[in-house]
């Protein structure tokens, strides 16, 4: 009975002795495994690298403004009448004098002819009247009466043409039209619209700017115009003239430049973003916009650092927290947070963590 309790527990406890070699075992070859990984590096990541330099920025003042035509007009009637010729299409490029509409003439074309017909008897009668002056046969007060008479009668049909000058409307100046407002027969009255003529080339552009910022205007300064019609382009002018007064409400004061506009894409009353050139320059920081990691929690960027690690030198990555400004092409402003001359990562970013080892190499994108 006693051997056979001996032999029970020497069982148990040779079972329980290979359980625990047996765990041991794994132990002791997962604490190797993990030291091994531990003693593997990763590879370094590759990417691409650029410099912090300085470049000489305008000094711009950024505001907004409005194009108006540098000539326009709402043709309208003078006299009252109905329309009785229409000669143009709406949007069409007319030149000085041409006619647009012709208003019922034929009343003042009839009272013309009557202060003709009126206009030759006077100078009949005042051919006469010299004549029998010369024969002393008249009298002088006869002659100073035909006298007025033709003068009288000279003047009504000056008027007679004057009138009929007003019915046949013409465009004032050369141009382009807007949409016509008239129609056949239609019965038009003194100031009614008939159309828009406005003059496109060269086109104006209109802004203001807060009375603090006058010192830093000059006559002749580049201004650049850019809308949302027309995305990408930059439309360039010149100053060319100043308001004489500062607006006392707002205490802007209003300027004017003349923008040339060879592809007539600009047209009166559109709106958009003046950048007014003041001639004068500031060297700035700037970094390729790419390198730039933008965060709710502040912007940074990845700093390419050299260290030596056994007599080896390695490339690792650390991060710097950076301020921006303008961008100016592909370039960001920087206006603090970097050096002139640090090498910063400009692709890759997302495979990296600070310390992390790189490889530059800027002939591939990552």
């Amino acid at each position: 009975m006693i051997k056979r309790v001996i032999i029970s527990v020497i069982v148990v406890a040779t079972f329980f002795a290979a359980i625990f070699g047996l765990f041991y075992f794994r132990a002791m070859k997962a604490k190797q495994f993990m030291a091994q990984m531990a003693s593997q590096r990763l590879p370094p990541t590759v990417v691409s690298s650029g410099t912090v330099s300085t470049v000489l920025l305008p000094q711009e003042i950024h505001v907004v403004g409005s194009i108006s035509a540098i000539q326009g007009v709402q043709v309208s009637a003078q006299i009252s009448g109905n329309v009785t010729g229409i000669y143009f299409h709406s949007g069409q490029q007319v030149k000085a004098g041409e006619k647009l509409v012709q208003i019922d003439n034929t009343t003042q074309l009839a009272q013309l002819k009557a202060d003709l017909a009126a206009l030759k008897l006077a100078r009949i009668n005042l051919a006469r009247t010299k004549n029998l002056i010369a024969h002393q046969a008249a009298s002088q007060a006869t002659l100073d009466a035909d006298n007025a008479a033709l003068l009288q009668a000279t003047a009504l049909v000056a008027g007679d043409r004057a009138n009929l000058a007003k019915l046949a409307i013409t465009a004032p100046f050369t141009g382009y039209l807007g949409l016509r407002l008239v129609s056949l027969g239609q019965y038009v009255s003194p100031g009614t619209p008939i159309v828009a003529l406005n003059t496109w080339q060269p086109i104006y552009l209109e802004f203001s700017i807060p009375q603090n910022q006058l010192a830093q205007v000059k006559l002749g300064e580049t201004v650049h115009f850019s809308v949302d019609a027309y995305p990408g382009d930059i439309f360039t002018g010149k100053l060319t003239a100043l308001s004489s007064q500062i607006d006392t409400n707002s205490r802007n004061i209003q300027l004017q430049a003349a923008m040339p506009n060879k592809r007539l894409l600009l047209k009166p009353g559109l709106f958009g973003k003046v950048a007014l050139l003041t001639g004068v320059t500031n060297k700035v920081m700037v970094v390729n916009s790419d390198a730039i990691t933008y965060n709710t929690f502040g912007d940074f960027i990845y700093l390419i650092n050299k260290t030596h690690n056994a007599g080896k030198t390695e490339l690792k990555v650390s991060t710097a927290l950076v301020h921006v400004g303008p961008q100016i092409g592909n370039d960001t402003v920087i206006t603090s947070g970097l050096k002139v001359g640090q090498e910063v990562v400009t692709a890759g970013q997302i495979k990296l963590r600070p310390g992390a080892a790189v490889v530059v190499n800027n002939t591939i994108k990552p």
